[in-house]
């Protein structure tokens, strides 16, 4: 048997250094057949074409004297033109996707300048080229059920989409210009069925198994097979013959890589599945999706992805990251997956760890307003107060005296403002944390995220004044937020009297998740913060919030202070 039919037959994978070639579907390409005893120039055409009366092409490319006499053991060259077309489909779409029709045979770039919309449905023809922006992502299953998982910032033709014969087996080949895909190639049984995956200077042929291609951007290629025998070859300029070069072989969990001057590297494993268990199971920052993923050894990056299926074909969320810091821009509430995927310093990507990840932003959670972290609250009329939220029905706040909420000792889930008393409790220490509540159609609710617990020391109340003494009331002039953050991050707050900030009366930027002033002339507030992650990336601003300045002159008694004319005294 031929070695490139062994290597079929093994479920094999070539990669073999071209010279940089055609970027359309090239109708020279050309498929071996090793005649057999019995074979005709007739039967073959039938066999390959689905019709006997192109024969005498081969006869003519071939140069076959007697179309009925071929020699056993020699190679009829069959072009792949020839064969009937078939067609893929898009299963997935995500982010900026352009594609770009041509012409049987012509090249790419001569495409008309109209890009049809793509969308899941969508057909696509033999020499359709997909363009994937930075943050996009295309799923595609091809005639024979294989799956095509084009990632972000990748240029990708599908330059050949062919069967042999009308019910033979599918001829694939997926030509990467840059970026990468994975593919899933359904099993099959034929040895004539072919499924390839080109770069500019290394082509892979699988038949049956998983498997990744990257091309880096100084032009080395790279393979990771995750199922299915593998096999590399090297073609050079001294070696055009594929099926006579050496193979290597690699194992599941082994990868490669291919220099742009076609030298193949060593088989080596590849890196193990990195550790997600410090990852929440559920992530509730809006605006920002950030997790840090723990340093794994003999990593250089992690490769990263978000998708709504397990499969991963539906993703969402990608990107390579220097560090295990993953972050990407938020993602609407629902249920998703995380897969994650160590880099080793040849560029080769490791096993991937997979699991659920749950998103839960809405709705958004009050800020804290009063007390302060770790702040003395007195038990004669002691409150927890926080912001009002948009569009949402009630508050839920507890009261426990450990952080982790086991055994609270307050919880009221249906609170018309964002307040409570804590009159009722023993002085003690005590964390609280808010969270916001919805009503649903028909009468359901839904919760959002708590914020983050929030320390408070509870004290017996000294004696009080006169009742007709006069106190400022600090509370009521200073207005105190805070919020949850992340080291290095900044904050944008904005400050309007009106919902729709217009006209900000302040917009600031805070290196701390905290804002404090007593500058503020008594009326409501409205205001709402921005995250902004040292990775360069900027959170949407978060639903508006609303917080009221009092007048800051009150009687002993906690009731507002009013001139001979009935007035609240204000501040001057």
């Amino acid at each position: 048997m031929p070695l490139s039919a062994a290597l079929l037959a093994a479920g094999a994978v070539l990669m073999a250094s071209l010279a940089p070639g055609a970027w359309a579907a090239d109708q020279k390409d050309e498929t071996p057949h090793v005649v057999q005893a019995g074979d005709r120039l007739e039967g073959l055409s039938q066999s390959y074409f689905g019709t006997p009366r192109l024969w005498h092409q081969l006869q003519a490319r071939n140069k076959v004297k007697d179309p009925r006499q071929l020699q056993p053991g020699s190679v009829v060259w069959i072009p792949v033109g020839l064969l009937p077309a078939e067609s893929a489909q898009v299963e997935f779409v995500h982010g900026d996707v352009k594609v770009h029709t041509a012409e049987q045979g012509a090249a790419a770039n001569t495409a008309a300048a109209v890009n049809p919309p793509v969308a899941a449905g969508t057909m696509l023809a033999e020499g359709t080229r997909l363009q994937v922006g930075p943050e996009g992502f295309v799923t595609v299953r091809l005639a024979d059920g294989s799956v095509v998982k084009v990632s972000a910032q990748s240029d990708v033709q599908l330059r050949q989409l062919r069967r042999r014969g009308r019910a033979g087996s599918v001829q694939s080949v997926v030509e990467i210009q840059r970026g990468s895909v994975e593919s899933s190639v359904a099993p099959s049984t034929d040895a004539s069925r072919r499924f390839e995956v080109h770069t500019p200077r290394a082509v892979t042929s699988v038949r049956g198994t998983r498997f990744g291609v990257t091309l880096s951007e100084s032009g080395d290629t790279t393979a990771a097979v995750l199922q299915g025998a593998v096999a590399v070859q090297s073609r050079t300029a001294d070696n055009p013959a594929l099926h006579t070069a050496t193979a290597t072989v690699l194992q599941p969990g082994q990868g490669l890589a291919v220099q742009a001057d076609g030298t193949v590297g060593s088989p080596r494993s590849l890196l193990p599945t990195p550790d997600l268990t410090s990852l929440p199971a559920a992530v509730h920052d809006l605006g920002l999706l950030a997790l840090n993923v723990t340093a794994q050894a003999g990593a250089s990056a992690y490769q990263a992805i978000v998708a709504r299926d397990a499969e991963l074909t539906q993703v969402l969320r990608s990107g390579t990251f220097a560090n295990g810091q993953l972050r990407w821009k938020g993602l609407d509430d629902g249920q998703y997956f995380i897969s994650v995927r160590a880099i080793d310093a040849a560029g080769i990507a490791g096993l991937p760890a997979t699991q659920p990840l749950t998103v839960k932003t809405q709705p958004v959670p009050p800020l804290y307003q009063k007390p302060a972290p770790d702040a003395v609250v007195s038990n004669a009329g002691g409150q927890l107060l926080c912001t009002q939220v948009a569009g949402v029905r009630w508050y839920r706040i507890q009261v426990a005296p450990q952080a982790d909420f086991n055994a609270p000792v307050l919880d009221e889930s249906r609170l018309d403002s964002c307040q409570l008393s804590v009159a009722q409790l023993p002085v003690g220490r005590y964390f609280w944390r808010a969270a916001s509540v919805r009503e649903l159609p028909g009468g359901g609710v839904d919760q959002g995220p708590f914020a983050a617990p929030q320390p408070f020391k509870l004290v017996q109340q000294p004696p009080a004044l006169s009742a007709h003494a006069l106190q400022a009331d600090d509370g009521g002039t200073t207005v105190s937020l805070r919020w949850p953050g992340q080291a290095g991050q900044r904050y944008r707050l904005q400050l309007a009297t009106e919902m729709h900030f217009e006209k900000p009366v302040l917009d600031t930027l805070l290196d701390e998740p905290q804002w404090a002033t007593s500058d503020l002339a008594a009326g409501t507030y409205f205001l709402r913060v921005q995250v902004l992650d040292p990775s360069g990336l900027q959170g949407d601003f978060s639903p508006a919030r609303s917080i009221r300045v009092g007048t800051g002159f009150s009687t002993g008694w906690g009731l507002p202070v009013s001139d001979s004319s009935g007035e609240p005294v204000r501040r001057p």
